[in-house]
């Protein structure tokens, strides 16, 4: 992912010095565990646990001419080992991939405790809001057109839960990706006691890998991409409300626009929704990594590497998009500018016609076959649209017509928005305990 869209926690734990860092701590604790079963000399470890990381560089160096990472890593490290003959055991009995995937798990860790860290904040910020407008009526819109009377609190509301659901299954993601694998050449622990790779998955709060290969199956990596596009798409259902509710014909909602910010470079009035626009387009980065990653899933027998390429670019990117998709949406969440007002006029804007389904029941209560009331509710609604006329008008007019009398009292309470908002008292009460 571009420096633009990535944030200092997540840039570190995807950054190669970091990546380098882990190899050093995971070659360091299998050497310590061989030792204590007599294995390898006790002597090699401390001058082993004592060498620096080798730099970025200094791998890149090495690998340009062994085009191979991992053994790029070991000769840069070995060079900061003194003796340098202590680091003849370093990577006893192990594979490449005992490295790369147990340094992996320990990165999608440390990168979901960072997005879960955030989604509590969203999921926390969603409440507050929904909480705070759950008796700010708005037209509810089902196709972008008027529906029924509603409030802006339970559309949050909605978006509140969702997130809080992706959440949770960010939290059971986590545990099918903490896997530790050190197992060998094809996971039959050919050179390796078993007890070393229980040893060292619990000093880095893993669980050894139930079964392996020459890797771990994939699947858990795939599920744990596939939640976080669902936590992108909810930020974008998010975001795509906003962009809604601020075109110029709506004005119910505003995302914030800080003082000296500019709308377009020919257009001094313009107010854009940049921040929703944005996470609109970065939830697409994040959904686009997930069949990439699933095809990863299937490989040649024990192991191929043709999901190793992929994984390099599209486990960053889905961390580091999801974490800024989190931070913006917050900050888009916090900001948000909602008139109450506007949503109010909009919610009259068509003369009544939003109540048309509480005035079908009226007339069905009053005797008229469900038929005859959609057909005489939908003339009177039409002659509305058409010429914009208060839609009680229409009704009285369609309905003596057709012979019926209207029930005043009863067309009273059909029209009053509220009365279609009185049973979401448990919604609310839900919202307010979620956590």
């Amino acid at each position: 992912m571009i420096e633009r869209y990535t944030l200092p926690e997540m840039g570190r734990v995807w950054s190669e010095a970091h990546k380098y860092e882990l190899w050093c701590r995971i070659e360091t604790l299998v050497l310590a565990a061989h030792a204590a079963g007599g294995v390898v000399p006790a002597e090699v470890v401390d001058p082993v646990r004592a060498a620096a990381p080798p730099t970025p560089q200094a791998v890149a160096e090495i690998e340009a001419q062994t085009q191979h990472d991992v053994i790029a890593f070991l000769s840069a490290w070995a060079d900061n080992t003194d003796p340098r003959s202590a680091a003849a055991y370093v990577h006893y009995g192990m594979t490449s991939s005992d490295l790369l995937d147990t340094a992996l798990a320990v990165q999608l860790v440390e990168a979901t405790d960072l997005l879960l860290e955030r989604a509590d904040l969203l999921v926390g910020q969603l409440r507050g809001l929904g909480l705070a407008h759950r008796h700010t009526l708005r037209a509810g819109r089902t196709h972008g057109v008027h529906a029924e009377p509603d409030v802006f609190g339970h559309r949050v509301a909605d978006l509140a839960f969702g997130m809080a659901r992706c959440r949770d299954r960010l939290r059971d993601a986590r545990a099918g990706v903490a896997v530790c694998k050190i197992s060998g050449a094809v996971g039959t622990y050919s050179n390796l006691d078993p007890a070393v790779e229980a040893q060292v998955a619990d000093e880095l709060d893993l669980v050894p890998a139930p079964v392996a290969t020459q890797v771990v199956l994939r699947d858990g990596i795939a599920h744990w991409v596939g939640t976080l596009a669902a936590l992108a798409t909810v930020c974008e259902a998010i975001a795509l409300e906003v962009r809604h509710g601020q075109r110029t014909e709506v004005r119910e909602l505003e995302e914030p626009f800080g003082r000296g910010q500019k709308g377009s470079s020919a257009m001094p009035h313009k107010r854009n929704p940049i921040i929703s626009e944005r996470i609109c387009g970065l939830a697409r980065i994040v959904r686009a990594q997930v069949v990439p990653v699933l095809e990863g899933v299937p490989l040649w027998h024990e192991r191929d590497i043709s999901h190793s390429s992929t994984e390099r670019v599209a486990l960053p990117d889905a961390a580091v998009a999801t974490d800024y998709l989190l931070h913006l949406t917050s900050r888009l969440v916090t900001g948000l500018r909602v008139d109450t007002a506007r949503m109010r006029a909009n919610l009259d804007l068509t003369g009544g016609l939003i109540h048309t389904s509480a005035a079908l029941l009226a007339l069905v209560s009053a005797g008229m076959s469900r038929e005859e009331a959609y057909a005489l509710t939908q003339a009177a609604a039409m002659e509305s649209w058409s010429d914009a006329r208060p839609f009680r008008e229409t009704l009285r007019e369609a309905a003596k017509a057709a012979g019926q009398e209207i029930d005043e009292a009863a067309l009273d309470e059909a029209c009053r928005p509220e009365r279609y908002l009185e049973r979401l008292a448990p919604v609310f009460d839900r919202l307010a305990v979620l956590r």
